[in-house]
């Protein structure tokens, strides 16, 4: 668990003491004063227009839930309205001004390289590789560390999302003291992450389908909470790594190449990090994870174009 450390309601990353008895008045009494002190609706934190030059494209992933198209190629390739997905992503940063992309492969690894050889656009890519075993989106941002700490602040947006979203306007809805900002929106899922009402500081997820809550603030209220979908699509400072060395100290993971969810990440340490969620109004977001989604990606796509 977090401990408590000072008065302004600020927790040590990561510490942990095994076996400790807390009352869960205090807790009760923790979790308020934190949830108060960041719930100030006259917030005055400034916002900066960050300037993305860099991007990772979540490219990794077995995309099981394609078959059978995904058995012979990755989804990265899957055609939408007669282009793969990777090319509407990296078309779409391009005319945000993203110039830099590095892509991360693991099933059908070679086909993903060969289209990053052939590609023709003002991208310049590079490849993130995890054939050896697949990292799962948190290992896989650290596992291209080298590509990316240094840059000040990187997008990430999942190949199977198609969107309407103004990157640039989301750029500039970064705050500058944020590790990262995530895209939500209202649309319907069971799985919400759970924000601070007044700051949308993150504070927690919840599984509405199944009843599960999980929160680093023990006596958590989603109802007392805004309620919103992520998009598979972030913005996240290049401090995190120093953070995620940290975060896989803590959980023991293996040290070279360890695998964790990105979210896991996420909710471990919005505590004592400032991970805020933006909303964008009206967002147009297909999800090509399925089947049964093609068919309106490409009505989407067809539609963008006129």
């Amino acid at each position: 668990m977090f401990i408590y450390s000072d008065k302004i309601g600020r927790f040590n990353k990561f510490e942990i003491i095994r076996g400790l008895a807390v009352m869960p008045n205090f807790l009760s009494s923790v979790y308020e004063m934190h949830r108060n002190i960041y719930s100030d609706k006259n917030d005055t934190k400034r916002k900066v227009n960050v300037e993305i030059m860099k991007t990772m494209i979540f490219a990794a992933g077995l995309g099981t839930r394609l078959k059978p198209l995904t058995d012979t190629l990755p989804k990265a390739l899957v055609p939408v309205a007669g282009r793969p997905l990777i090319e509407h992503v990296t078309e779409k940063l391009e005319k945000s001004g993203v110039k830099e992309a590095v892509v991360n492969v693991h099933h059908f690894a070679d086909k993903i390289e060969q289209w990053v050889r052939d590609y023709r656009g003002i991208m310049r890519f590079d490849v993130s590789d995890e054939r050896e075993a697949l990292l799962e989106t948190g290992g896989g941002i650290l596992h291209a560390r080298r590509h990316l700490e240094g840059c000040g602040a990187f997008l990430v947006h999942n190949v199977d999302i198609l969107s309407d979203l103004d990157i640039n306007w989301f750029a500039s809805q970064v705050r500058p003291e944020s590790v990262a900002t995530l895209l939500v929106s209202e649309r319907k899922t069971s799985r919400y992450l759970l924000f601070n009402p007044g700051t949308m500081r993150l504070e927690g997820w919840t599984n509405i389908s199944t009843g599960e809550i999980r929160s680093p603030y023990p006596d958590l209220d989603p109802g007392q909470c805004k309620m919103l979908a992520f998009s598979g699509i972030h913005i996240l400072s290049d401090k995190v790594f120093g953070i995620m060395d940290e975060y896989v100290d803590c959980k023991g993971l293996e040290k070279e190449n360890p695998r964790f969810p990105i979210m896991d990440f996420y909710l471990s340490v919005c505590a004592d990090c400032e991970i805020y969620g933006v909303q964008a109004e009206e967002l147009r977001l297909i999800d090509v994870g399925k089947l049964d989604t093609l068919d309106e990606a490409e009505d989407f796509v067809i539609s963008s174009r006129g």
